[in-house]
């Protein structure tokens, strides 16, 4: 098994990227839905998909701890 580092993936992760890949999340469910991929396919374009949602995951409590330091800083004040 591959283990991947949180800091490589929340790096390269912008809130333009983050959108691109939900959207691409999205295209994943809609194809695996149809029912026309092979099951090599499925699990190959599963695995994408929780790969991309676990790249997310990490950008998004990023900015929930960026949001909470801030709401903090101004509770300080």
């Amino acid at each position: 098994m591959i283990k991947r580092g949180k800091a490589e993936n929340s790096e390269a992760m912008t809130a333009g990227n983050y959108e691109a890949k939900v959207a691409e999340i999205e295209t994943i469910i809609t194809r695996i839905e149809t029912g026309d991929l092979e099951l090599e396919q499925v699990f190959a374009q599963f695995t994408t998909a929780v790969e991309y949602l676990r790249q997310c995951e990490t950008f998004l409590q990023q900015r929930q701890q960026q949001v909470d330091l801030l709401l903090e800083t101004l509770s300080d004040d």
